[in-house]
């Protein structure tokens, strides 16, 4: 009966019945464990490929509406030089887009999709509604070459909209212009408009040039600097004139009395902006 006795570590059949089976048993978990983690590198794999699609359409998404946004700014651009046109019906002018800019850094020019086909000459005025551009320096069939009121060799006959005291206004190769011989003794005050004087036989009277940005004293002629009306950085649409026929420019409404603009303090107006 003893000899019959058998449990399962004394004896090798045993023995290796009881290793088959945690052999089997660790086998499993170890499949397991693998089947687990190619099943998370598949899990990122399609998580990298779902992130990798939502930054195409998100880069997609961002194009269009930049897209968008670039029309409307061209469309609100459109609408205000139809506008102006509307306004000025008996005025020839000439709508023209920008095409090109000089590589040469020190001359500031544009070019334009008309020329000589389409009526430009040379020394023909460059404007937008906002105000003085340039003049026309040469025209070709179907460009034309526009000299920017910036540029060290461009001018404009200009005054000074309250004092109506006339000075040429002059490019400095920078982005402020250089309003020359006004006399020291005169008077001249920051943010002043200044317009062409048409005196220039290039611009009619009362466009838009600047204002006056800054001052500084000096003998026997003062240095004021003008900052453009127009926004000669980043042109697209410009208008050419045909004509020096006068164009007509908005007024500011008259200011109101004292009375009505605020109380009297102390004998002085308190204006009420």
């Amino acid at each position: 009966m003893q000899g019959s006795f058998c449990c399962k570590w004394c004896c090798w059949p045993c023995r290796s019945s009881a290793t088959r089976k945690g052999g089997e048993r660790a086998g499993a978990k170890g499949i397991g464990n693998i089947r687990g983690t190619w099943s998370h590198y598949f899990a990122l794999q399609n998580t990298s490929r779902d992130n990798e699609q939502l930054r195409r359409e998100n880069d997609a998404l961002k194009l269009q509406v930049n897209q968008l946004q670039s029309k409307a700014a061209e469309a609100e651009r459109l609408a205000a030089l139809l506008n102006f046109r509307q306004a000025q019906r008996n005025v020839p002018m000439l709508a023209a887009r920008v095409i090109g800019t000089s590589a040469d850094t020190a001359s500031q020019t544009i070019y334009l999709d008309r020329g000589e086909r389409d009526g430009i000459r040379r020394n023909m005025g460059v404007i937008t509604p906002d105000g003085v551009v340039g003049k026309v320096i040469e025209s070709y069939r179907d460009t034309a070459q526009v000299l920017l009121l910036t540029d060290k060799d461009s001018g404009v006959g200009a005054m000074l909209s309250d004092s109506r005291i006339q000075s040429p206004v002059g490019g400095t190769g920078e982005p402020l212009l250089s309003m020359k011989y006004i006399p020291t003794d005169d008077t001249v005050n920051l943010g002043e408009q200044v317009v062409t004087s048409g005196m220039d036989r290039i611009f009619p009277r009362d466009l838009p040039v600047g204002v006056v940005a800054e001052i500084k004293t000096g003998r026997p002629f003062q240095q004021v600097r003008v900052r453009p009306a127009a926004h000669l950085q980043r042109l697209e649409e410009v208008i050419v004139l045909l004509t020096l026929h006068q164009l007509e420019q908005k007024k500011e409404p008259p200011a109101p009395p004292a009375e009505a603009a605020g109380k009297s303090v102390g004998g002085t107006a308190a204006v009420t902006p």
